[in-house]
């Protein structure tokens, strides 16, 4: 899933607080989401967080 797929669920604010909560050090600017850049959107996180792509995604659809 990626932001505008959250977003559209009504709970990508929430998300983000719980992403933002596990990584102190994620901005607003790390977890925006521009349409057709999931790759660049995932790698960013990925290099703030540690974790790998498909560990991100588990992750994120898990909270």
């Amino acid at each position: 899933m990626n932001e505008a797929e959250y977003r559209t669920k009504g709970n990508w604010n929430e998300l983000k607080g719980k992403l933002k909560q596990q990584y102190g050090d994620l901005t607003d600017d790390d977890l925006t989401y521009n349409e057709g850049q999931q790759d660049e959107w995932l790698g960013k996180l990925q290099q703030k967080t540690g974790k790998a792509k498909g560990d991100l995604k588990k992750w994120i659809d898990s909270l």
